[in-house]
């Protein structure tokens, strides 16, 4: 069973990330906070991480940042209400960035096809992003 990490300080959200990723059959960890998520990442070693951007204190880049600095093949997914983040250079680092929705398809979706790749070709493509500095 894949296991995925979500960072996502709105409680409302995160149970509602949590619940369909539930009944999509993955393992689901939850983090209120970017530092929270940084911890739940280092002991889980998940699959993939979802990591909301605008969040009190550290934000999603920096979380992004540091956890692939420690886990330079951890899957990212960026999950935003602003699109505009997309144009930032520190977001590009990411597997994927998708624009919250009250559809969660997209989330869905893109969480599908990451975690699909590990069994398509597991280390047979060439890197997807410089390594950390």
């Amino acid at each position: 069973m894949k296991k995925i990490v979500v960072v996502e300080d709105e409680r409302s959200l995160r149970l509602l990330y949590e619940q369909d990723l539930l009944r999509e059959g993955y393992a689901v960890v939850t983090a209120a906070t970017a530092q929270e998520g940084l911890a739940v990442v280092d002991a889980e070693k998940p699959d993939l991480v979802v990591l909301d951007i605008r969040m009190p204190g550290m934000d999603g880049l920096d979380a992004m940042s540091r956890i692939l600095e420690r886990h330079p093949k951890m899957k990212v997914v960026l999950n935003s209400a602003y699109s505009s983040y997309k144009d930032n250079f520190m977001s590009w680092a990411a597997d994927a960035y998708v624009v919250k929705s009250s559809d969660l398809t997209e989330l869905r979706e893109t969480i599908k096809s990451l975690l699909s790749e590990d069994h398509a070709g597991a280390g047979a493509s060439p890197p997807r992003r410089p390594p950390a500095r």
